[in-house]
């Protein structure tokens, strides 16, 4: 009975064994698929745009496709400046036309935003330029007239007189999360339009001395001067963010790049196209972030606040009552943590109209109500 019973059990760990192997190497003949393929999803190809939920990583093809007609290539020229040595005959003679300098050019990129015609791009990429030319990707060409720009998030709007434009479709990048797959499109080194991948690798990024204000989209998708102005794109094709910077040493891609979420371009080319011009709320206060030595003498949390170290007299704050040693912890209810919080907070109230800010104090806690003036770009750039 024992001998059996070991025979039985030999011969079931062999039957299993070979079972195991065909199952593994030659799944066909057992009629059923390859375990891989129940574990890793197959990405079919579709026309039709694909969706950030179940669109794969690598199913980008679809996403350049619906983009990248909308994005152009944008060149700008700068009149040659004749310098007072330039124009003075004996230094001609001596040292030929070396006085006069030559015409400056600029390459960047932009993002038809509109069947109207408007352009959104970077303002340091048309700035101080006298003639701007668009480069379509189907390969027309027009010159192009800046209706406004906005240096505080290095916004620009332009628009050019042509008709069936492609037009890229704004996404929500509030709903961006870091690991989401992104494309960057643009025209790097003036070498023609390009894709590049990557992903989302961090949000809210500020305090890098890039812009005034700041929120930027963080990305590994490679970007490279030239790129400026261009698209950042989630895989379904939409407009995600306007690629603004790099971090680099070399002056190319290292893998840190900077975009300017849709939320914010969104609001500053309404503003623009609305009113020429974007204008911002002020109370004149000059703000530091809550260390924890600070919050913990007002019995608040580190990263609760900001606490105000000083108040322009008869500026709008002064005028509430706000005194320098105040915390503000919110702006019409809006929880500001950090100076840039505080900053954006305050630049989206409307000038004249008067707003709540909630305060703390070492004799408790109240709410203020404030009359913001307008923002000025003269301003100090510490005054909020």
């Amino acid at each position: 009975m024992k001998r059996l019973w070991l025979v039985f059990a030999q011969s079931v760990t062999v039957l299993l064994a070979a079972l195991f192997v065909v199952a593994t190497l030659k799944p066909d003949w057992l009629n059923r698929k390859p375990i891989l393929t129940s574990i890793v999803p197959v990405i079919e190809s579709s026309d039709s745009v694909p969706s950030t939920a179940s669109a794969g990583v690598n199913n980008f093809s679809a996403a350049a496709r619906i983009a990248s007609p909308a994005v152009v290539s944008i060149n700008t020229s700068k009149a040659s400046e004749t310098g007072q040595a330039g124009t003075d005959p004996w230094f001609r003679f001596f040292f030929g036309e070396q006085g006069q300098s030559q015409p400056q050019a600029g390459l960047g990129s932009g993002v038809i935003v509109s069947p109207a015609g408007y352009i959104l791009t970077n303002n340091h990429v048309i700035e101080e330029a006298d003639e701007i030319e668009v480069l379509l990707n189907d390969g027309r060409q027009s010159a192009a007239k800046v209706i406004g720009t906005d240096p505080e998030t290095d916004l620009a709007i332009l628009k050019i007189d042509l008709q069936e434009l492609p037009v890229i479709t704004l996404g929500d990048s509030d709903r961006l999360t870091i690991g989401d797959p992104v494309l960057a499109i643009g025209n790097p080194f003036g070498v023609g339009q390009t894709v590049t991948s990557g992903i989302v690798s961090a949000l809210g990024r500020t305090q890098l001395g890039i812009n005034t204000f700041e929120n930027f989209i963080q990305t590994d998708a490679a970007i490279n001067p030239g790129n400026s102005g261009g698209a950042l794109v989630d895989i379904a094709g939409r407009l995600m963010g306007i690629n603004t910077a790099i971090y680099s040493r070399s002056g190319g891609s290292m893998g840190i790049g900077f975009a300017i979420p849709t939320s914010t371009a969104r609001s500053v080319m309404e503003a623009i196209v609305r009113d020429g011009q974007v204008t911002r709320g002020w109370i004149g206060v000059e703000p530091q972030d809550l260390t924890p030595e600070l919050a913990e003498t007002f019995g608040l949390k580190a990263g609760s606040g900001v606490i105000i170290t000083g108040v322009l007299q008869k500026g709008p704050a002064a005028n509430a009552g706000i005194q320098p040693g105040d915390v503000i912890t919110a702006v019409e209810g809006r929880k500001v943590n950090n100076v840039a919080q505080l900053l954006s907070a305050v630049a989206a109230l409307t000038p004249g109209k008067a707003a709540q800010l909630d305060i703390v104090r070492k004799s408790g806690t109240s709410s203020i109500e404030v009359t913001p003036g307008t923002r000025t770009l003269s301003g100090k750039a510490d005054q909020r």
